[in-house]
């Protein structure tokens, strides 16, 4: 039995649910893999719960299903010998049961109850109102296509709108809890694993086994035998139409092009035409639209740029996407050394900053005020790793974060001294601070440097 980590707040959530004088109607939802129903099975272990699993048969099917399942739960012989064309009996043997203890009722893959009826958000909504809101029952619905979830559930005009107590979008792990996957793990290593599986826990689990990355890579990924060999296709083409338009999509931004002109030009389309497809990639939690940090209309900046969000997407539409013919044909080798090649500079280096950024939030331990931690460019191609400021204060922090070999010197803090030059906020009455965070440590010189200078952090990730 694996190890259960993290989602310490989704579980405060679930427990404060749990413990209404009333009835709870939660809703959890989020992509694949991400572990919804983990959390689930976790929370309800020693409480008296049903579990259903909604398949994408028909109704009728999905109806006897469930009415067995409770049946057996409850020795109702009864129910099990009833012939139903309704779901309303079931509920009702459910509210019932309820009176004696509270109950925990969970349907996963609730979407697929409405995709084999388009109007089963009206009965579910009905049986809410007239029969389980009355009664002793927490109600989980869960559900792993998140337009449909949105859609049938949780948007104004979805007849259960309005009903839900609470409502948990299930995100992946941070990288703060990497470790507890395998405690034997260095640092270094965790690092190239999160770079490609992101905070998935059936791909973590995956990975732990194999210490070496590109063995793992190889393994896991490249075997045309593997899941995650077309994983991609999997997680989308439940979830969009012109799966096509949306692969190209993503292996463009994979390959570079971030901002929307970049884009458009690269697919040959005007940029109207995009607006769909990034919207949900968006909302399908893969794709973000980014700005630099300091901008203070966001929606209205020109300057966003579009980046792949889920590390093991950006890494299979990196390496994996635009070589299959090349894998499919037997050329295993010619990718695998390809991706050795590229691996750190072109994809490791990229996540090691976004790892950095969240540890930055350490600096508030050293006096330094600030609530806003992003990164930054400009119009003339200078860009900074990180930088933190608080928006009604005066602190403001420049970061680097070097994933390379070498030990750092001062030249590094000199570069990134001259370009903070080129953030305009509070320019003239800030207090500047600046940390460089690196895989090989630092020189002497620098380090001495920092000891004599406070407003100078550095950060050694080995």
């Amino acid at each position: 039995m694996s190890k259960f980590i993290d989602r310490i707040d989704e579980l405060e959530t679930l427990e404060r649910e749990y413990d209404r004088d009333d009835a709870a109607f939660v809703v959890i939802y989020g992509r694949r893999r991400v572990g919804k129903t983990t959390l689930i099975n976790h929370f309800c272990e020693g409480k008296k719960s049903i579990y259903f699993l909604a398949t994408e048969e028909n109704e009728s099917e999905n109806r006897n299903s469930f009415k067995n399942l409770v049946s057996d739960n409850f020795g109702n012989e009864l129910l099990a010998s009833a012939s139903l064309t309704n779901w309303e009996p079931i509920f009702k043997v459910i509210a019932e049961e309820s009176k004696q203890e509270r109950l925990i009722l969970v349907i996963d893959e609730f979407q697929y109850l409405c995709k084999a009826n388009p109007a089963f958000s009206s009965i579910m909504q009905k049986i809410w109102d007239e029969t389980l809101q009355k009664e002793n029952v927490m109600l989980i619905l869960c559900g792993s296509l998140i337009n449909m979830m949105t859609s049938q559930v949780l948007n104004y005009d979805s007849p259960l709108y309005g009903r839900r107590t609470a409502q948990i979008k299930l995100k992946q792990i941070d990288f703060s809890y990497y470790h507890e996957f395998d405690e034997k793990l260095s640092l270094d290593d965790q690092i190239l694993q999160y770079a490609v599986t992101g905070g998935v826990p059936k791909y973590i689990n995956l990975f732990t086994k194999k210490k070496n990355i590109y063995t793992a890579i190889k393994d896991n990924i490249l075997s045309t035998g593997s899941f995650l060999y077309a994983e991609p296709e999997f997680l989308l083409q439940k979830e969009v139409s012109e799966i096509g338009s949306y692969f190209s999509v993503l292996k463009t931004i994979a390959a570079g092009n971030h901002k929307l002109s970049k884009i458009a030009t690269s697919l040959g389309v005007p940029q109207s035409n995009l607006t769909t497809y990034l919207k949900n990639l968006i909302d399908l939690d893969i794709v973000e639209r980014e700005i630099p940090i300091t901008e203070e209309n966001p929606e209205k900046s020109k300057m966003g740029l579009y980046m792949i969000k889920d590390n093991f997407i950006s890494f299979w539409f990196k390496f994996v996407y635009p070589n299959k013919s090349l894998i499919e044909s037997g050329q295993m080798k010619y990718v695998e050394d390809k991706i050795r090649m590229n691996f750190i500079d072109n994809h490791v280096s990229y996540v090691f900053e976004d790892i950095c950024r969240t540890k930055v939030w350490d600096l508030l331990s050293e006096g330094i005020s600030f609530n806003r931690v992003g990164r930054w460019w400009g119009a003339k191609d200078v860009e900074i790793d990180i930088v933190a400021y608080d928006s009604v204060g005066t602190d403001m922090i420049f970061g680097e974060c070097k994933y390379s070999k070498n030990k750092k010197g001062l030249s590094v803090l000199e570069s990134l001294q001259s370009k903070a030059k080129s953030v305009n906020w509070k320019k003239n009455s800030r207090n500047e601070y600046f940390i460089i965070y690196s895989k090989n440590g630092f020189t002497d010189d620098l380090i001495k440097y920092s000891k004599e200078h406070k407003n100078v952090f550095l950060k050694d990730t080995k």
